[in-house]
């Protein structure tokens, strides 16, 4: 029997491939579950960069520091208490008035393919518990691939529920460190979605690198530059690119060693025509899912890569005839979407709502996601 939830308030915690901070949001949804959440509340803590490194150093090839990551999970699941703690503070809200908080955690490992499939996340949801006072629901991927799925996206799940009542045809582009799309569902039909590849996870490392910024302001480095064809070309016969769906990726296909490759046999190229041909790249592999899907008439996207203007210029120009926005003209601000989506997931674990995902990752069944953690 499924247990019903009272519209009490929701906490989602998110951080995500890019690494550069937890963005936290405190929510209500609508009694039935449908439709857009009420935002009560955002904030997002940045992560320090020494953090980062070690995250960075975690998922190096031969990287796998058993003791960094025990750490590492220790100091984010602290890390993402506060968040939460300091959200509730902010918003006047008592931790008591929360029926739980979502907790995504820090993706560190993410095969879901081969003999072993799995799924890590960093981020002591335990420790959340404890120290907040809240139920947490962490682990969202595991029960998925236990039942033969990606384990990513999940967030189509949440696309759906928000944006999926539109009188048209719409999808949902997430612009995080990956980039994933969701094809909203007509009627009783459930969403298909699929990771396309990197977002900003590329082109964050060569600014980062080249600029000694966290990422392309605007996407100005970018612009600047001339996209090297040859090196695209090479980009886009990465067999992920052309493997159908389901389909999920991370860190693990796309970094910054297997980009030094091609840079090596290409030689000598000019920074910004990297940067410029990462972005084409990152908008070539977007269309990709695009091509059977003649029927799509609006694309809304979210995450932080909408605040890159000339990543959305590419993006806008491989749609022709698509109209292209931000998930902010369906009332939900582009930054605070995946968060949502984990609020969102919380209050379905809670209600013991088995989830059909077979649309998206590929599950044979549909899976109660998350496990539960009391304080």
């Amino acid at each position: 029997m499924i247990k019903p939830v009272r519209p009490t308030l929701f906490v989602g915690l998110m951080s995500g491939t890019s690494q550069d901070a937890v963005d936290a949001v405190l929510a209500e949804f609508p009694i039935s579950g449908e439709g857009p959440p009420r935002l009560i509340a955002s904030d997002s803590t940045p992560l320090p960069p020494q953090l980062r490194a070690r995250l960075d150093a975690l998922q190096e090839p031969g990287g796998g520091d058993l003791d960094n990551a025990l750490q590492l999970h220790h100091e984010l699941g602290l890390r993402f208490a506060d968040s939460a703690l300091s959200l509730l503070a902010s918003a006047h809200a008592e931790p008591r008035s929360v029926r739980a908080i979502g907790s995504h955690g820090q993706t560190v490992r993410h095969r879901p393919a081969g003999p072993g499939p799995h799924s890590l996340q960093l981020g002591d949801a335990a420790l959340i518990a404890a120290r907040t006072g809240i139920a947490t629901v962490a682990d969202f991927r595991s029960g998925d691939i236990a039942a033969g799925g990606q384990g990513a996206p999940l967030a189509p799940l949440f696309h759906q529920a928000a944006f999926g009542n539109s009188g048209c045809q719409r999808a949902i582009l997430n612009l995080g460190g990956m980039a994933n799309v969701t094809f909203l569902g007509a009627g009783n039909a459930g969403p298909s979605g699929w990771d396309t590849g990197p977002g900003n996870v590329l082109l964050d490392a060569w600014a980062a690198r080249h600029l000694g910024q966290p990422y392309d302001a605007d996407g100005a480095f970018a612009a600047s530059g001339r996209v090297h064809n040859s090196l695209l070309a090479a980009l886009l016969d990465h067999p992920f690119v052309s493997r159908q769906p389901p389909k999920s990726t991370g860190r693990e296909d796309f970094n910054a060693q297997w980009l030094e490759r091609f840079l090596d046999r290409f030689g000598a190229i000019e920074p910004a025509d990297v940067q410029a041909t990462l972005a084409e790249f990152t908008a070539a592999c977007i269309a990709t899912a695009f091509v059977n899907r003649t029927n799509t008439e609006e694309l809304l996207i979210c995450g932080g890569g909408t605040r890159n203007r000339d990543l959305l210029k590419r993006i806008d120009r491989h749609l022709p005839g698509l109209a292209v926005d931000t998930t902010a003209k369906a009332g939900v601000d582009p930054q605070w979407v995946e968060a949502l989506a984990f609020a969102w997931l919380a209050r379905q674990r809670i209600a013991e709502r088995a989830l059909d995902t077979q649309r998206v990752t590929g599950a044979r069944q549909p899976v109660i996601l998350g496990c539960v953690y009391l304080p």
